[in-house]
């Protein structure tokens, strides 16, 4: 296993400090990414939980920008243990006060109906380029982008749709990217639900801003995760090749709504992700906007 991937599981592997309460670490980078806290959040209500359930729901809110110099506590709730189901809160706290909150259900695995969407027609991973490339050459223009570049060298991601980091055109609201770990994982499940997590929130927010060109620019954008929920439906591993299939059917409000569904290789539905984010337009983008909208109403 590659360092950088060993050490976004390291990550996951919280601390037990005390009954239902746990710590965890930071990545180095001058931020805390809302996919590691939500990763984090869910494996330790997973040391909770009695392992013949299994997770089929997750709603988290983020709450308040992380430090990434300080370790996060995360303090579990044992709301409910059912012969079907369980529920587990879990509070994020940074010097006394709750930066994230994640509620999560658990379900005895029982036989039922059984159906899913189809996977759409896209190229497979093979045929497409890797994002860690893309990311790479744009480093050399924004050395602020070392700060995500480097998730890419755990997490294999590669689109289907050409990137459009670098340009200011407007594209429809859509991505498909194929996502898998550069290793082997261990068998171990929290880990596989824990990277799941964590690659939800890699590429979510963009996808509510590709329709606005200039005016979604990163640097004219104040963007932050609000809230995540993620749906289990089957089985899966994370260290093989998932099509998360991205939409984002509305933006309002200075916040951008976006959902989005992983598909396994064998084109099966495994899960269900939703987001909505604050994107606010800042600065001069934030009067070009507002001019705009006068302009509409005239």
């Amino acid at each position: 296993m590659n360092q950088v991937l060993a050490d976004i599981v390291d990550l996951m592997n919280v601390e037990p400090i005390e009954e239902n309460l746990f710590r965890g670490r930071n990545h180095q980078t001058e931020h805390v990414f809302g996919g590691q806290v939500l990763a984090q959040a869910l494996v330790s209500a997973f040391r909770t939980v009695d392992q013949a359930q299994h997770l089929h729901s997750l709603h988290a809110y983020f709450l308040r920008a992380g430090d990434w110099t300080i370790p996060i506590l995360y303090e579990v709730d044992r709301i409910r243990d059912g012969r079907s189901f369980s529920t587990r809160r879990v509070t994020a706290i940074q010097k006394g006060r709750a930066i994230f909150m994640l509620s999560c259900s658990w379900h005895k695995r029982e036989d039922g109906i059984n159906h899913s969407q189809p996977m759409p027609d896209v190229p497979p991973p093979e045929a497409l380029r890797e994002d860690l490339k893309t990311y790479g050459e744009l480093e050399k223009i924004w050395p602020e982008m070392s700060k995500f570049n480097f998730r890419f060298q755990a997490i294999d991601s590669r689109p289907v749709e050409r990137s459009h980091l670098s340009d200011d055109d407007e594209h429809p609201p859509i991505k498909h990217t194929w996502l898998r770990t550069r290793d082997a994982l261990p068998e171990n499940p929290e880990i596989h639900l824990g990277i799941l997590a964590y690659m939800s929130d890699l590429d979510f927010m963009s996808t509510s801003m590709l329709p606005h060109g200039k005016l979604a620019a990163r640097h004219s954008i104040q963007g932050t995760s609000l809230d995540h929920s993620i749906w289990f439906h089957r089985a899966f591993r994370a260290d093989e090749w998932l099509l998360f299939a991205k939409e984002s059917p509305n933006a309002s409000g200075a916040r951008g709504f976006v959902r989005g569904h992983f598909f396994n290789r064998g084109g099966e539905l495994i899960a269900t992700a939703a987001q909505e984010c604050l994107i606010r337009p800042i600065g001069k983008n934030r009067e070009t906007l507002t001019a705009r909208q006068e302009r509409a109403g005239e």
